[in-house]
């Protein structure tokens, strides 16, 4: 009788806890909000420290070394190591960059700055990403779909903050978003406790699951992340030079204001988010390796279009080409955590895959 009465415990682990899933989300939001606010106040940061486009360019690059190359590193160290007070961790490191961002009245404070603000998305991503992958039950596309978009919202947001609040108040009102830092540290604190009392079993559970399903020879599953990681690197490189230099291109070819550069990038990157809603479901139903290449092909035309337009039609197409490009990202995570061995399959995966370029 025990034994009958303890058989519907097993499926617990296909719960989805939509609980945790929207606050892991809602603090993706709030992370990748922090995160944007450095290049969407890069023409403020131009004029007010007199900097070159090549001076920029090293502020992104320092910004993503630190948010890239030391990700997938945090997530091989939490594979071995499951580590639940990361979450807050992260989020610390993005308060003391936006902390120094706000006072940097030096090019070299300003690239300390951009550095932590970076240090904070690598320790944060991958062990979110993983949270939301325990949370997910058997609907792992939809999970991630959620979990994407609380990002690129966030990313969105970015550029409307920077337009409203930095525009007006200066430079030093980046201290303000430090409060969003200390909110989602004190909601990460609670869900790293879930993590420690019931994510981890049923990561186990998983895993334990997954090992079984896996049949690929080895030789195909790295092949397999190898094209993967060489898309996201393609999509990523292009989002991320759009980003970074967006607003500089309407300012100069069309004679806009800056708030009226950072509208259009908000445009943008709303559209990203709206296109990471959809591409989950979307690879749930229709498969993911048709979103992935839909994603990165479907998007050709219209970026070798967009140079050739009239501010009218750049507003148009930018939100057609996020649309596209955001709707393989949460097929791509799933699909390289579903190829991966199931002992490196939250970390270190998706902590490649989240900010390769």
């Amino acid at each position: 009788m025990n034994a009958t009465r303890a058989a519907p415990t097993l499926p617990t682990k296909e719960t989805t806890v939509f609980g945790i899933i929207v606050a892991i989300s809602f603090c993706h939001l709030l992370n990748d909000m922090m995160q944007s606010l450095l290049p969407a106040i890069y023409p403020n940061l131009k004029t007010e420290l007199d900097l070159s486009f090549s001076q920029i360019g090293l502020v992104t690059l320092v910004y993503q070394m630190t948010a890239s190359i030391l990700q997938p590193l945090v997530g091989l160290y939490a594979d071995k190591r499951p580590t639940p007070l990361a979450l807050p961790g992260g989020t610390l490191f993005s308060l003391a960059g936006l902390l120094v961002l706000s006072s940097a009245h030096s090019y070299w404070l300003l690239l300390v700055g951009a550095a932590l603000l970076g240090m904070g998305s690598s320790v944060f991503h991958p062990e979110s990403s993983r949270v939301a992958r325990m949370a997910a039950g058997r609907r792992h596309g939809l999970a991630q779909s959620m979990f994407q978009v609380g990002g690129n919202a966030g990313s969105a947001l970015g550029p409307l903050a920077a337009a409203v609040v930095v525009v007006r108040w200066g430079q030093t009102s980046l201290a303000f978003f430090a409060l969003l830092a200390l909110l989602s540290c004190a909601i990460l604190w609670n869900v790293g406790q879930w993590y420690r009392h019931h994510g981890l079993a049923r990561l186990s559970r998983g895993g334990a699951g997954r090992q079984a399903q896996i049949t690929l020879p080895r030789g195909k599953v790295l092949g397999g992340i190898a094209v993967l990681l060489a898309l996201i690197f393609s999509k990523y490189v292009y989002l991320a030079s759009l980003t970074s230099y967006f607003t500089f291109y309407l300012i100069h070819r069309f004679g806009v204001s800056v708030e009226v550069a950072q509208l259009h990038l908000f445009a943008f990157l709303g559209a990203v988010a709206v296109g990471t809603i959809a591409g989950g479901p979307l690879g749930d139903r229709f498969g993911r390796k048709y979103v992935i290449w839909f994603s990165i092909l479907g998007a050709l035309p219209f970026t070798l279009l967009l140079p050739h337009v009239s501010l009218f039609w750049t507003g148009p197409l930018t939100v057609i080409i996020g649309l596209i490009l955001a709707s393989a990202f949460p097929a791509i995570v799933v699909f390289a955590a579903s190829l991966s061995p199931p002992a490196y399959s939250t970390g270190a995966c998706t902590g490649l895959g989240e900010q390769i370029a």
